[in-house]
């Protein structure tokens, strides 16, 4: 299996990638400008966080064409999560309450992404900026209290977006949620 980290200058992409690497999955990290052409060849992508205030911009790198062209799974991470909902209509603004570190989210739609796990789980975070608007095509998985949307789905793509980082040891079954991710792929 071919899963591409794509690069969005977030602080845990090298994290994302060895997730990937540690479940067995021929994982690469790759710039946003690389052309689609590029991944093409890929069974997934997972969208990195990344800098304060980059899942707002206008223009991601080339995020656009992935979202556009893809025909596998896509899981967008923090500013990726952010990026995915703008780019099909939804809306990202500061967080009433920016979240940092440890939250407890809810998931209140228990789709294939969170097989096996519990109601709840205690994920971590380190936002400024969140989905304020899911947009019309996705349903909302998971929320937290200052958070509505951590986590969304489109109602008929496998792309995911999460707000929290599943990528880190201190989020409770992160590997899980990954292994769901790739589940997807197959």
């Amino acid at each position: 299996m071919k899963v591409y980290v794509i690069d969005n200058g977030g602080q845990w992409t090298h994290r994302e990638w060895r997730v990937l690497r540690y479940l067995g999955v021929d994982a690469e990290i790759v710039a946003n400008t690389v052309p689609f052409e590029k991944i093409a060849d890929a069974d997934a992508i997972v969208l990195s966080g990344g800098a304060p205030r980059v899942g707002m911009q206008d223009k991601l790198g080339n995020v656009d064409e992935y979202l556009r062209n893809a025909d596998f799974p896509v899981l967008g991470i923090c500013a990726g999560h952010q990026y995915m909902a703008r780019f099909f209509g939804g809306k990202c603004e500061p967080a009433n309450v920016p979240e940092y570190g440890k939250v407890e989210v809810e998931i209140v739609e228990h789709d294939e992404i969170f097989k096996g796990l519990p109601a709840r789980i205690i994920a971590w975070e380190s936002h400024n900026d969140e989905v304020t608007k899911l947009p019309s095509d996705f349903i909302l998985l998971a929320s937290s209290k200052y958070c509505r949307v951590q986590a969304m789905r489109h109602k008929t793509k496998p792309f995911f977006g999460f707000q929290f980082h599943p990528e880190v040891e201190h989020t409770q079954y992160g590997m899980e949620i990954f292994q769901n991710f790739l589940e997807e792929a197959k």
